[in-house]
């Protein structure tokens, strides 16, 4: 169907108004393709809370608590042809006010994404088209994955630093890539403060729309947390990070949604076979040499066979670990040590947690920086969010 035209429906000084509530980026394109095909420049974006916030697809998912309302004018039939390299020079300084604007109103995760979506498209929506220097038209999707990476970038620098949301493919001092899509998924998961009520509907009536709509989330038996992989993936790859290399380390997917593991899945890889205890107690014996541990494997001998042949993997007598497992593997990450001191916290390994954090505030501050980061992101009602939070009461003050 044709995209209605602005001039068909208002005045040149008339304003249109556009209620949308899907969280798909498919759906947003369609959308706003329609949208500027018609000659409609977006003036703005306002979440209004339409949502009850205890509803059970929001529950540990992306769910959006608000309706976006796109306000719209026609755009002029003389607009000018716009020069992309100023469309991006605009673009992180009108996202970041909204970004501001919106967290003081208690924005936050998808509602307050998709919210800056509408503002954004101020900038390219004015022109007639928008073009790069050789004359090459920059369509709508073009734009919209910078959107997302310049959002992604103001996050990561609220979240972690500015070496965080400035870096690309492993540059000097800042987090790994783990680090930086935790902090990312976490951020999107967060929920909008609203007072909404269900104005007296009755759950089970809720449920079963819930179960009709387009964008819901499949509900995981596994614990964690989950997001539609698009949107995990719009984030990401601006961004430098690779998602195909941290599956089934700190993040499942399957059917369209990526679930964020939650960390009692990741204590066989980060203590291996011979688990928290023993690997408590290297740490006790020996942390000089435990502080520079590899991760450990999911399965020894699964990487055997990758590494093209068996292990000859002897176990030692006591709770001492074999050698062979603090050998050849791949080096943990800083997200890889807080999550060890949280499964330490866990399982009451009191002084091997407090070697690892003694010889943690002896390399750097990351640790420090992305435990407290974690506190801030974690649901306030999860396991995490109980672990690290008492995981930072041990450490030491200086």
């Amino acid at each position: 169907m044709p995209s209605p035209r602005a001039g068909a429906f208002s005045k040149e000084d008339g304003i249109g108004s556009v209620v949308f509530a899907h969280k798909t980026t498919e759906g947003w394109e369609a959308l706003l393709s329609g949208m500027i095909a018609g000659k409609w420049v977006i003036t703005g974006s306002w979440p209004i809370a339409t949502e009850r916030p205890g509803r059970l697809r929001s529950q540990e998912s992306a769910a959006l608590a608000t309706s976006v309302h796109l306000i719209c004018r026609p755009r002029s039939d003389d607009a000018s042809v716009g020069d992309w390299g100023e469309v991006l020079r605009a673009l992180p300084q009108r996202v970041g006010e909204w970004i501001e604007r919106l967290q003081s109103e208690g924005v936050r995760g998808a509602d307050l994404v998709f919210a800056c979506i509408g503002p954004a498209l101020e900038i390219f929506s004015s022109y007639e088209r928008v073009e790069t220097p050789d004359g090459r038209q920059v369509k709508l999707p073009e734009f919209l994955e910078k959107v997302w990476e310049v959002v992604g970038r103001a996050a990561l620098e609220q979240i972690l630093g500015t070496v965080e949301a400035t870096a690309r493919n492993g540059a000097a001092g800042a987090m790994e890539e783990d680090a930086r899509l935790t902090a990312l998924f976490l951020w999107t998961l967060q929920s909008t403060n609203v007072a909404a009520t269900n104005n007296g509907v009755d759950a089970s009536e809720e449920e079963a729309d819930e179960e009709g709509e387009e964008d819901a989330v499949p509900r995981l038996k596994q614990g964690g947390f989950s997001l539609i992989f698009d949107i995990v993936r719009r984030f990401a790859q601006p961004l430098g990070i690779h998602l195909e290399q941290w599956e089934d380390r700190i993040i499942e997917t399957k059917k369209g949604v990526v679930r964020l593991l939650p960390i009692v899945e990741r204590a066989r890889q980060l203590f291996g076979k011979e688990g928290v205890q023993a690997v408590a107690d290297l740490w006790e014996q020996h942390p000089e040499r435990t502080a520079q541990l590899q991760l450990f494997a999911d399965a020894e001998e699964a990487i055997g066979n990758r590494q093209g042949g068996g292990r000859n993997s002897r176990r030692k007598s006591g709770t001492t670990v074999a050698h062979e497992t603090f050998t050849a593997r791949r080096e943990m990450t800083t997200l890889d040590r807080v999550h060890s001191a949280m499964l330490f916290q866990a399982s009451g390994q009191t002084n091997a947690l407090r070697a690892l954090l003694a010889a943690e505030q002896e390399r750097d501050v990351s640790f420090l920086r992305l435990a407290n980061a974690l506190s801030a992101l974690y649901p306030r009602t999860s396991e995490e969010k109980r672990l690290v939070d008492a995981m930072l009461l041990a450490i030491p003050k200086t």
